[in-house]
């Protein structure tokens, strides 16, 4: 039987063989439902380590899960080198270790004796599920009601295996898998972007969607292509960052579903074996069978954004609008509520996310990760709204969003995120004294490898704890040999000491150590000018500020400091007309420079 649906005038197509024969031979059985989570863009699992619990982003994209160094010293774990084995990714590739767990339980369930491939930068979490586990029988991801299902099937050949899709239409791919091994390290298939086939890894801890830029460029599209946009630097498993670009193609096609005018990011990946990383935002708007033991992948539309679109309907080739209504059993307790509205905030449908929250809250009042969950879906929303003069729903989901995050740190005073989240805000609305309350709870509570430690120390510097942050960062070093925040850490630290007056031969080292590592960056460019200025180094300074005002050429900040460099240069018009220029940019950049004790 054929079935034929459309998304914006695309197609979505599935032709799936299944024989009455077939179907009453078939066994589906669930061996282990994973609670996931979503946080932003990533889909959180939590485990044990003993009695120690560790939160890991569930990621098909890892070829085996994986441990930061920093992880695996902080539950204690013995790493052994891996000699001449280097783990690659996007960012470039870096040295492995491994570390055996005798102790890890997964969703309720021990694990003894588990390798992890201890290798790359700090995800902020304990580190990735993979598909050493994942892999190991079928799997069906259904992110949008925050559960993942290892599966066992059994004489299901030709059979569709998308259980739930009623009269959905669903669609079907083939994996392509190594013919002469056993372990799959990833989900991979052939889809076809503009009419050219595409080998695509489905990866749900890409938090995007990304095409590798040699495809891109196959396709036509480079860096320099009309309508093509910067987006910035991104990271990932090595030590570098690469640049990405936002493009819109003529038409995706996977599995049969037909999306014109996909708006889809590209970059140099640096993985020579993947064309294209289908991320989280496939998931989320999608329910998933990969059926593993079948070389097969069954999925199902299940409404929301997809590859930079928001579709506003579903319909059939004939015309039919197909029902896209969500006709899940309702959670009935608050972890499942809590969950189904994770998975809303992460596809930006806050009023959902927040009624799921207030069930969640109505089932369970003292759990204060469900008040953390609601206050950061009415800031998101808030912020969703935003023009130049704050509305009053903006006014109330901000005001709805701080008594809950003050009501979760009550209930829950150890919980980092939310005294982070306090913290920040704390900082953006000038009240220190409560900000250095909270950075100090978390200073005492997190582990010395945590990566946190530097979102800690850019904070206490904002502070003037120069002190504190100079040690915050230190210890994160030294817990990060091979990371790819190494250049934003060494930015930060030679920041702080140039903010202080202080250490400034190790600030001027720090700041060429993360030039090396992120040429002609603004920011540290910036900060280095601002160790040369207390230095004395007027040309100097004035040269790096030129270079850091060519990439940040509206930056208040840069154009107010160099015009001081300017005037101890002896150039003092020049310097009144940057003090002039920085003003009109930011009126109360005098107050932050006299803070900084750097005035004219």
């Amino acid at each position: 039987m054929g079935v034929v649906a459309a998304l914006l005038g695309g197609v979505i197509a599935a032709t799936l063989p299944a024989t009455a024969n077939a179907a009453e031979k078939c066994q589906v059985s669930e061996v282990a439902a994973l609670p996931v989570t979503m946080a932003g863009r990533q889909p959180m699992i939590s485990t044990k380590f003993g009695d120690k619990t560790a939160r890991f982003i569930l990621d098909s994209g890892a070829f085996y899960s994986t441990l930061s160094r920093a992880s695996a010293q902080e539950f204690g774990l013995q790493i052994r080198a891996l000699d001449g084995f280097r783990v690659s990714g996007i960012g470039g590739d870096t040295s492995a270790g491994v570390a055996m767990a005798r102790n890890f339980s997964l969703a309720g369930i021990p694990i003894p004796k588990v390798d992890f491939v201890v290798a790359g930068s700090d995800t902020g979490t304990a580190g990735l599920i993979g598909q050493n586990i994942l892999g190991l029988m079928d799997v069906e991801y259904d992110l949008a009601h925050g559960v993942v299902r290892l599966m066992k099937v059994k004489g299901c050949k030709d059979v569709n295996l998308a259980y739930w899709a009623n009269q959905r239409p669903v669609s079907m791919l083939k994996l392509i898998r190594p013919a002469d091994s056993v372990f799959r390290p990833h989900t991979v298939a052939a889809i076809t972007i503009d009419g050219q086939k595409v080998n695509a890894m489905f990866d749900t801890g890409a938090d995007e969607s990304l095409i590798a830029a040699s495809v891109a460029k196959r396709l036509g599209v480079t860096a320099a292509s009309d309508g093509v946009t910067d987006e910035g630097v991104s990271g990932g498993l090595g030590t570098h960052h690469v640049r990405t670009y936002r493009a819109t193609f003529k038409q995706i096609e996977v599995g049969g579903e037909l999306l014109k005018g996909p708006k889809i990011q590209f970059a140099d990946m640096g993985m020579t074996d993947t064309e294209m990383l289908v991320g989280v935002d496939f998931f989320l708007t999608h329910r998933v069978f990969v059926a593993n033991s079948l070389n097969a992948m069954f999925f199902t539309y299940e409404g929301g954004p997809l590859f930079g679109l928001s579709p506003r309907r579903a319909v059939t080739g004939t015309g039919a609008v197909i029902d896209l209504a969500d006709k899940s059993p309702q959670p009935t307790d608050a972890t499942a509520f809590s969950r189904r509205g994770a998975a809303a905030a992460s596809n930006k449908r806050y009023r959902e996310a927040i009624a799921d929250f207030d069930q969640a809250i109505k089932l369970a009042p003292g759990e204060g990760h469900y008040h953390f969950q609601r206050a950061s879906a009415n800031f998101a929303l808030a912020y969703d709204q935003r023009g130049k003069e704050p509305t009053a729903a903006e006014v109330l989901a901000e005001k709805a969003g701080t008594a809950d995050l003050d009501r979760a740190i009550d209930l829950s005073p150890g919980d980092i995120d939310a005294r982070m989240l306090r913290a920040s805000r704390r900082l953006r609305d000038e009240d220190r004294m409560g900000a250095r309350v909270d950075l100090r709870t978390v200073d005492a509570t997190l582990a010395p490898q945590s990566d946190q430690r530097l979102r800690v120390g850019g904070m206490l510097t904002e502070l003037g704890e120069y002190d504190r942050a100079v040690a915050n960062y230190d210890s994160w070093f030294k817990a990060h040999p091979e990371d790819s925040s190494r250049a934003s850490a060494f930015n930060g630290r030679c920041w702080t000491r140039a903010l202080a007056g202080t250490g400034l031969d190790q600030a001027l080292s720090d700041c060429n150590a993360a030039l090396r590592l992120r040429k002609g960056d603004s920011s540290t460019l910036d900060s280095r000018a601002l160790v040369r200025l207390r230095r004395g180094e007027w040309k100097l300074a004035v040269d790096d500020y030129d270079a850091a005002l060519k990439g940040d050429p509206d930056n208040a900040w840069t154009r107010y400091a160099r015009g001081v460099a300017l005037t101890r240069s002896g150039d003092a018009k020049r310097g009144s007309e940057d003090r002039a220029a920085a003003i009109k940019l930011d009126a109360k950049i005098e107050d932050r420079a006299k803070r900084y004790n750097l005035t004219y």
